[in-house]
């Protein structure tokens, strides 16, 4: 009997072939009891002599949600066992009987147990009962074809149902990872929300009605990207941005006015503004501290002590202006139809990039007896910038002493008559672009023993295009009659990047160096294309220094009313030159000197030992 018992357990327990009780010995149940025999041999035993009983009438027992055996393919066996369905049992020996199997098994009635003992109990789920829970995570097994009525076990949470079976489309499919999109057969879900700033992937934002998600500040659809906040907005892309279309102020003047005190101490801020109207300030102080940044300062008039603007008509006579600030020019004038008139007055500035007398837009400034000071870096006493104008001063004095300060500084049409100008840290004139400076019977020097900015060479009148846009191309005119001019530091004259006529009548020159006019290639332009090219009229002047002339540069020296010329041209023969000597003129050479052409008779030229070359050739 136990024998019998332990055959049952092992068959129902494995789920393996119908096995039969070992072979019945002629020994007493003691003996029986006591037998030991592997259970491969008491299996094989078994089939021998059991084999057709168990194949035809014991039910196996079945695996969770399987069918009855009736209609079922038998489980597979384990890798390299063959079915043993076709195998003939053995046969037992004389007197043996199979066991009987237990009662329900295709009608047989099981074997009684000893007393007490009761058979084992099947496993949940068999012969139509409920089939056993899976462990957490585990898929059930792939279901014998017929099952397809049957409801599947519920999958563990973030799985999916495999490989999109047939019949399973109704299903609603469970709840993707944040950021995953629907797998095939789930186009019916709406997809997740992307993190922010991602688009949905292969243009499928907005699929089935949803909007696509927001995008990072200042960028489009489609990848175009707003300009970044702050950037330049003038064509070019040249600083400043656009005009303002308002001004802040402290005091907005659209009435005459007599020993009025105005004053601003906030940044970007002007202490008199004056729109449009036309008005009188007469004996007024004026004081403006606070500052601005970049070139709308300097371009518009943000921050100026006194702006006038929009067509405005301003007369300032007898005042004080007084700035400390960056930024924060004196007396402004800006746009077309804008005119200053001032007189009698005094300006200071001590801030950098603050000018005395400021005009830009094509506005124009007239000034007479005015007197004016700055002492910050590019701080020029007669300033212009982008749009230029008109200015034309007569007597005073204007004086700077800082960096990069020239007394003159034209994007403009500048004439300034019996002044005083100076200026201790720069070139004494500065022209950009095709501007002008015209003077007549002044006084002025220049100090440009530091080079400020790109310049490359010390001089006291620089002529050039710089290219930022600030002014008008073009050909630029230097002019001066009379007066007297001191350089302290370099040449006397530097063009670079730009066409240029140099106008001399009667003018008194005094220069520490050797060169008066040098005509070269410098930090501007396009290398190669960025010489620098001069007309020199002397006319009635009288000129000692060098001319020189790069490869990239051109001059060309005019000689009349009884001009005088002491100096050599073009001496490295390097450039382009060309002279001409009226009947009345005089050249006298400090060095050789090369030619392209010559005008003029030769007894009028002392080589004083050099030789003249013209077209290559020798000529004196």
């Amino acid at each position: 009997m136990k024998k019998i018992t332990k055959t049952m357990a092992l068959c129902l327990a494995s789920m393996m072939l119908l096995t039969s009780a070992a072979m019945a010995e002629n020994t007493t149940s003691d003996a029986v009891s006591g037998a030991t025999s592997s259970p491969s041999i008491r299996q094989e035993e078994g089939m021998r002599t059991g084999g057709k009983h168990a194949r035809q009438g014991f039910q196996r027992v079945r695996g969770a949600g399987q069918q009855d055996q009736n209609t079922q393919t038998p489980p597979e066996l384990p890798q390299g066992q063959s079915s043993q369905n076709t195998q003939t049992p053995p046969t037992l020996p004389d007197g043996q009987t199979p066991p009987e199997l237990p009662e329900g098994m295709n009608g047989q009635t099981p074997p009684a147990f000893p007393d007490g003992q009761t058979p084992p109990e099947l496993p949940e789920g068999m012969n139509g009962q409920t089939p056993p829970a899976l462990p957490d995570g585990q898929t059930p097994p792939e279901l014998p074809e017929g099952m397809n009525g049957q409801t599947p076990p519920a999958l563990p949470d973030g799985q999916n149902t495999q490989n999109d079976q047939n019949g399973q489309n109704t299903q609603n499919p469970s709840a993707l990872p944040d950021g995953q999109n629907a797998q095939n057969g789930q186009n019916t879900q709406n997809p997740p929300v992307l993190p922010d700033g991602q688009n949905a992937q292969n243009g499928q934002g907005g699929q089935n009605g949803q909007n696509p998600p927001a995008r990072p500040d200042g960028q489009n659809n489609g990848n175009r990207q707003a300009p970044p906040q702050g950037q330049p907005g003038m064509p070019g892309g040249m600083p400043g941005g656009d005009a303002p279309t308002s001004y802040e102020s402290a005091n907005t003047v659209t009435e005459d006015a007599e020993n009025a005190s105005y004053l601003s101490d906030q940044d970007n801020e002007n202490a008199v503004l004056v729109s449009g109207s036309e008005v009188s300030l007469t004996g007024v102080h004026v004081s403006k501290t606070g500052s601005a940044e970049g070139d709308s300062a300097d371009f518009y008039g943000i921050n100026a002590a006194v702006l006038a603007s929009d067509g405005a008509s301003l007369d300032v006579t007898g005042a004080e202006i007084i700035t400390n600030g960056g930024h924060a020019n004196g007396l402004f004038s800006y746009g077309t139809g804008t005119t200053v008139n001032v007189s009698d007055t005094t300006i200071v500035t001590s801030g950098n990039n603050s000018g005395g007398l400021m005009t830009t837009g094509g506005a124009a400034m007239n000034a007479t007896n005015v007197t004016v000071s700055t002492s910050g870096n590019s701080s020029a006493a007669i300033r212009s910038d982008r749009g230029g104008g008109t200015v034309s001063v007569y007597g005073g004095s204007y004086e700077a002493s800082g960096v990069g300060s020239p007394a003159i500084y034209s994007t403009a049409d500048i004439t300034v008559e019996n002044a005083d100008l100076s200026a201790s840290s720069s070139e004494a004139v500065v022209i950009e672009g095709g501007n002008s400076v015209t003077l007549r019977n002044v006084t002025i020097s220049g100090n440009n023993e530091k080079l400020n900015g790109q310049s490359k060479v010390q001089t006291n009148v620089l002529i050039y295009q710089s290219m930022s846009g600030d002014a008008q191309e073009g050909s630029s005119v230097f002019s001066m009659e009379g007066g007297t001019m001191t350089s302290l530091t370099g040449d006397m004259f530097h063009v670079t990047n730009v066409n240029t006529e140099i106008n001399l009548s009667g003018v008194e020159f005094t220069s520490s160096g050797d060169t008066f006019l040098s005509a070269s290639a410098d930090s501007w332009g396009k290398a190669g294309s960025n010489g620098g090219h001069a007309v020199l009229n002397l006319n009635a002047q009288t000129v000692s220094g060098n001319i020189t002339v790069d490869a990239d540069s051109s001059v060309s020296i005019s000689l009349a009313s009884a001009s005088s010329l002491t100096g050599a041209v073009n001496p490295g023969s390097t450039g382009s030159a060309s002279l001409r000597l009226d009947a009345g003129s005089t050249w006298t050479l400090t060095g050789d000197s090369y030619l392209d052409s010559l005008e003029g008779d030769l007894s009028q030229i002392d080589t004083q030992g050099y030789t003249l070359y013209v077209g290559g050739e020798a000529v004196k």
